[in-house]
């Protein structure tokens, strides 16, 4: 009945890192990723009176009589804060707010790299929602957007439904939206590329933690009929009574030809493998997909199936990994979906706006598509820019702006 299974799954170590070294790896994040740097000069006695004392008084009065103009003359208007308590950090799980704190710098830096945007990471030694919720909250004059990065499910869902609710400003879960975003860009890539339209395919669904739930959603709104979804125990259907509410209310809008069971059941003749969490789908089961199928084994860095298993049986092979094609990669995402919507002043992030970055991301390599290339490279210079431009747009649409 489980979607997973243990047998054998060959993986090869990233192409990326088999070259360097330990020390290299440590040296690169020696006292960090991050530096703040001036943006105006500091070198005389009449920029210091300028910049500090008595002269930054003047625009402190201003923004006390005018708040809005703090937009303008601090920072905070174009400042992303990476926020995480450390309980689901990459594939490591719950490391702790320390611990996840190279990973966020690194977020941080994404963002300044691909979007121009400053970033600053913030670790919370809390695991309590209300506590996490609360000081979101009071630091709100400090930035000017929130990317909510590795926080564990199901507690991410309604910490991400209540701060949007308490804050006027964007508000993203990265592991839920930036993923799916950047998935269905690529399965609208697979689809061009075989001349399909992704409303008739048949998608399975392997984990229904965050970045499961949220590709479900944008896949769904997108036009797919026909969801499948699995977790540890099996397909989420509406006849099992173990299913939280999260899960409950996936199960109302997903397996439509009521499927039971587990990943056997649900893969039989499947159009489209979505891997999601860190369990290994056995050979066999893709081997049982439909002719001409899509998988994306995501899990980072062991694939649910390693890649090369997959193209026995597979057209188009997809991961999250940068040594074999087709990288699925959120960095695609994230940078530019946070632009957009600062650049327009949306005071949230909606569905429509994911789906313009979604569409964006594909537009970049519309004309070079192949069944290596469904995406674009997570270094194409072209992408944020195009996403950010899209989300803007459709945020305008939307009166969001």
């Amino acid at each position: 009945m489980s979607p997973v299974t243990d047998a054998p799954n060959a993986t090869a170590d990233p192409a990326s890192l088999a070259s360097i070294s330990t020390d290299e790896i440590f040296a690169g994040h020696l006292g960090g990723k991050l530096s703040v740097e001036l943006s105006a000069p500091l070198e005389t006695q009449r920029d210091l009176s300028i910049a500090y004392t008595p002269g930054v008084a003047q625009v402190s009065r201003a923004i006390a009589a005018d708040e809005a103009m703090s937009k303008q003359y601090t920072w905070t208007d174009r400042l992303v804060v990476v926020v995480s308590d450390g309980t689901a950090v990459l594939g490591l799980g719950d490391i702790g707010p320390r611990a996840s704190l190279p990973v966020m710098e690194g977020k941080a830096a994404l963002f300044k790299k691909f979007a121009g945007l400053n970033s600053i990471p913030i670790v919370l030694d809390t695991k309590d929602v209300d506590e996490i919720v609360e000081t979101l909250i009071r630091l709100r004059p400090s930035f000017g957007a929130v990317n909510l990065e590795d926080i564990s499910a199901p507690r991410c869902f309604e910490i991400e439904k209540r701060v949007i609710e308490a804050l006027d400003c964007p508000v993203m879960h990265d592991d839920q939206h930036g993923t799916a975003i950047v998935v269905l860009a690529a399965l609208n890539g697979a689809a061009a590329v075989q001349g399909r339209d992704i409303d008739g395919l048949k998608v399975v669904v392997s984990g229904a933690g965050a970045a499961g739930v949220a590709c479900t959603n944008i896949l769904l709104a997108a036009g797919v009929r026909d969801v499948t979804v699995l977790d540890s125990r099996g397909i989420v259907s509406k006849d099992r009574g173990d299913l939280n509410e999260v899960k409950a209310e996936l199960a109302e809008r997903t397996n439509p030809r009521g499927l039971n069971g587990g990943a056997a059941e649900a893969l039989a003749s499947a159009d489209v493998f979505l891997g999601l969490s860190a369990g290994l789908i056995a050979e066999e089961l893709i081997a049982s997909m439909a002719p001409e199928s899509i998988v994306f084994a995501m899990s980072n860095p062991d694939p649910e199936i390693h890649p090369e298993v997959a193209r026995k049986y597979a057209a188009i092979v997809a991961t999250g990994r940068s040594d074999f094609p087709n990288q699925i990669n959120n960095v695609l995402a994230f940078p530019g979906v946070f632009k957009g919507a600062l650049d327009a002043g949306a005071r949230r992030i909606t569905e429509g706006m994911k789906i313009a970055a979604a569409n964006a991301i594909l537009s970049v390599v519309a004309d070079e598509l192949g069944p290596d290339k469904i995406v674009p490279s997570p270094l194409d210079p072209r992408v944020a820019p195009a996403v950010a431009e899209a989300v803007a747009a459709a945020a305008r649409a939307e009166g969001v702006a």
